[in-house]
């Protein structure tokens, strides 16, 4: 047998080659942005051909919002309601599993598109609609399950209060690196319970 032959690595193909491209298209993402993102640089880094690329997506946009809504090597579908049987444990579930996902590809690769949404608005919208939007409905369904079990007050069941968690955990994120356990809960101790805490009225 030839050496070329022992030595050359068999090409992917199918999903393999897809979750090859998702994956060097996050991480591509959140190296550089999405003004320098190219097939060709993706291509490279996923080890397929450029026409495989050429030929499934017509931009680097299309492909981005592939990988990102991929249940393998993006957001997927939201995780089910916690069901810790507190808002205090639903929240930290969900936190924690954000700040988690911050340090994976697909939410590194998140932050250059909210953070750049009025060069590319109508990518945006679509990240919005299909990756952000499920998950803040998620968070409302749990202040909604709170506020049937009388731990949590109606008003707090809109979509600003929805954002506070999750807000926090990025900027804490952006400062710090990692966020770790205890600030997740120190978030929600000191700023989300009080905050969605049953009102008093006369």
């Amino acid at each position: 047998m030839p050496a070329d032959a022992r030595t050359t690595k068999p090409r992917r193909r199918g999903d393999a080659l897809t979750g090859a491209i998702y994956l060097a298209t996050l991480e591509e993402l959140a190296r550089t942005g999405l003004e320098p993102l190219a097939f060709d640089r993706i291509a490279a880094v996923a080890g397929a051909g450029k026409a495989s690329l050429y030929r499934r997506w017509a931009t680097p946009a299309e492909l981005v919002l592939a990988a990102l809504t991929d249940p393998l090597t993006g957001f997927g579908e939201p995780t089910p309601e916690p069901g810790t049987g507190t808002l205090r444990g639903d929240l930290v579930e969900l936190l924690t599993g954000l700040a988690r996902v911050l340090e994976q590809p697909h939410g590194r690769a998140l932050r250059p598109l909210v953070a750049q949404r009025e060069r590319h608005p109508e990518l945006h919208a679509r990240v919005v609609e299909l990756v952000l939007a499920p998950r803040q409905r998620l968070l409302l369904r749990v202040l909604e399950r709170a506020v049937e079990r009388g731990e949590a007050d109606p008003a707090a069941v809109t979509p600003r209060v929805a954002t506070v968690g999750p807000r926090l955990v990025l900027t804490e994120h952006d400062h710090r690196g990692p966020v770790s356990a205890a600030e997740v809960e120190a978030i929600v101790d000191e700023v989300l319970l009080p905050l969605a805490a049953p009102r008093k009225r006369a």
